[in-house]
């Protein structure tokens, strides 16, 4: 029986010059970083929790599946649904930095369990609304040099928007833009756009996750003489994970120099 549903139109009309387009590295590099970085950690306990996991390990593992997604669906010419994941991994980032924000500002000797973030992580309650999550951060007097840096010009803003414009189809164009078997003159440019909106927004998760929490880049060499009961080299606690200096160097510096000086100027790892 045939199907009445088979399409025999082209898969799609992208061209060699979208396909491998320097997006898709990216993209590829990023998800490899979330996935290097969530093993890193899995050592550093969540303090306010109950939880036996580090919560960083799971929420970095699923950002990671978040860019596999991206990737995906990107490299099928669906840039519409694209941007709709991008906003999913921007919502993930504001929560990521909001719930280790808020376990640091009410975590201590007198209040073991963070209630607000432990009901979140155990399913007995949710989050607040994103604004909410983001006010915080920004008037957070911890993240204020990083913050200031990263509202100087409005490009989050001009991210936060275009990812809403494609989510709810504020214009009739961001439908377009899912059609992946027509001509679309600037098909390209917006490739382009999309590739510079992801690069910020892993530049301002890297910044706000390690100004935060700077130990978060340790090498495991320091952990991994203990493993074998060998005394661990002087001051290996300090050492930097190979990877995490790569991407400080390829990105970070390259992009956002101001970003990375201040991050050097913040921490007592042996960052470079």
């Amino acid at each position: 029986m045939s199907n009445p549903f088979k399409n025999d139109m082209p898969k799609h009309n992208l061209g060699k010059e979208y396909l491998n387009h320097d997006v898709f590295n990216d993209l590829t590099g990023y998800s490899d970083f979330y996935s290097r970085l969530s093993f890193l950690i899995m050592g550093f306990v969540s303090q306010g929790t109950k939880s036996l996991i580090n919560l960083d390990t799971s929420f970095f593992s699923s950002i990671e599946g978040t860019l596999d997604s991206i990737n995906e669906i990107l490299s099928k010419g669906r840039i519409n649904d694209s941007y709709a994941l991008l906003r999913k991994y921007y919502d993930s980032t504001i929560i990521n930095i909001y719930f280790n924000l808020y376990l640091e500002d009410n975590f201590d000797i007198e209040n073991m369990i963070v209630e607000e973030i432990d009901k979140w992580r155990s399913g007995a309650g949710s989050m607040p609304h994103y604004q909410a999550m983001l006010k915080y951060i920004e008037n957070s007097s911890t993240l204020e040099p990083i913050t200031k840096l990263l509202k100087s010009d409005d490009r989050y803003k001009q991210i936060r928007d275009r990812c809403n414009n494609h989510m709810h189809y504020n214009f009739f164009q961001n439908a377009v833009y899912n059609n992946n078997q027509v001509h679309i003159s600037d098909r390209l440019e917006i490739l382009d756009t999309f590739s510079k909106d992801l690069r910020n927004l892993f530049i301002q998760h890297f910044a706000y996750v390690f100004y935060l929490k700077d130990h978060y880049m340790m090498s495991s060499d320091y952990i991994d003489s203990l493993d074998i009961g060998i005394a661990p080299e002087e001051g290996s606690q300090y050492f930097v994970a190979p990877f995490i200096q790569e991407t400080f160097d390829e990105i970070i510096k390259k992009e956002r120099p101001d970003i990375a000086s201040e991050i050097l100027s913040n921490t007592e790892m042996n960052l470079e």
